[in-house]
């Protein structure tokens, strides 16, 4: 099958305007190289002095919930790099309005870290390394079979550490999605103009789950991919995805495998459903393996000599394992985090080039 060749195997785990207290990417990191300076009580002797380090977060929540999520970072992140040997004066925080206008500020040097998917790092490894994957609980579902995820929901965490991740196709509440999980439930196969004559709600077209490995998906099964699809909106986050979804404005939306759990409470507090999203929405299609998303530094900043990169994994590594750390990485459903290497992504890369070959 095309997907095997393009997923991943046996590996386990989703200059531009931003939403943040500090412009997203509003110069350069050229003021903020490290220079040797006099040790701190906190740090060693030949602790460097850094005057600013610029963290970008792709929106793939709300921008107020990963903005608030984040704030204990700064201060996790400073006392943690005093320990590796860096000061630093300040740390900020800024949620890229798109995936792509994080990876285009990493690429431009302004900003200096983003959590980006691997979708989006791959589009941007010219400007990006990848330090560090994320891992993620394991989840109680990891079939092929949409239908088994449907007989099994809710979905639950497990305690196996993951770096992969499965992409979703979800049908919702409405009619239109009632009659698609139906389907799939009874044992039947969509066809394509099942699946032509939904709305769907998909996230940029560098978000793993909710673009690309979708497309990968109808590809294999239709011959076709999102952009064929007659009714598609872009949503700017998984959170506007869900909130069409449960107006009926959308009949299917894509998300990462974890997704409605990230939505439980929302589903019926914000979006106004009564009935309980586990009840209202039902798998109709499940992607191969997604491999997790990733912590990557800008190839411009002057920042990033390969000791500080060093102290940074070994930063996030640190965070991950405490209490404070492990509430702040959540909002991503991170769990913790191992050092990462390009050829990690390779998979995604082929993905990737295939995407484009249909564009052709």
């Amino acid at each position: 099958m095309l997907l095997a060749v393009l997923a991943l195997g046996v590996g386990l785990i989703s200059g531009c305007g931003s939403k943040n207290e500090n412009n997203a990417a509003s110069s350069p990191s050229d003021s903020a190289s490290p220079s040797a300076s006099a040790a701190s009580p906190s740090a060693s002797p030949a602790a460097q002095e850094i005057k600013e380090l610029k963290i970008s977060f792709v929106p793939s929540k709300d921008p107020e919930q990963i903005i608030t999520a984040t704030e204990p970072l700064k201060d996790l992140l400073k006392n943690q790099l005093a320990t590796e040997g860096y000061n630093v004066d300040k740390v900020s925080i800024d949620v890229g309005t798109t995936y792509e206008a994080v990876g285009e500020a990493l690429s431009a040097g302004t900003t200096d870290i983003g959590l980006i998917p691997g979708g989006t790092y791959v589009l941007y490894d010219d400007g990006a390394d990848v330090i560090l994957t994320a891992t993620r609980a394991g989840l109680s579902n990891d079939s092929e079979d949409p239908a088994l995820w449907n007989k099994n929901k809710p979905t639950e965490p497990t305690e196996q550490q993951a770096t992969y991740y499965r992409g979703l196709i979800i049908a919702g509440p409405s009619a239109k999605g009632q009659e698609l999980g139906a389907k799939i439930n009874n044992g039947e196969e969509l066809t394509w103009d099942d699946l032509n004559s939904a709305n769907w709600a998909v996230m940029s077209s560098s978000s793993s789950s909710g673009y690309i490995y979708p497309t990968l998906w109808l590809q294999e099964k239709y011959q076709k991919g999102i952009s064929d699809l007659k009714n598609v909106f872009t949503s700017d986050s998984y959170g506007s995805s869900f909130a069409r979804l449960a107006a009926g404005q959308a009949d299917v939306l894509v998300v990462y495998a974890d997704g409605r759990r990230d939505y439980v409470e929302k589903w019926n507090t914000d979006f106004g459903r009564t009935a309980s999203i586990w009840d209202e929405t039902n798998v109709i299609g499940v992607t191969d393996g997604i491999y997790n998303d990733t912590i990557s530094v800008s190839k411009k900043s002057k920042l990033m000599t390969d000791e500080f990169k060093k102290a940074l994994q070994d930063a996030f590594m640190a965070i991950a394992q405490t209490e404070e750390g492990k509430q702040v990485i959540a909002v991503y459903s991170h769990e913790g985090y191992q050092p990462a290497q390009s050829s990690d992504y390779d998979a995604e890369r082929q993905a990737q080039e295939f995407l484009k070959s249909l564009k052709q």
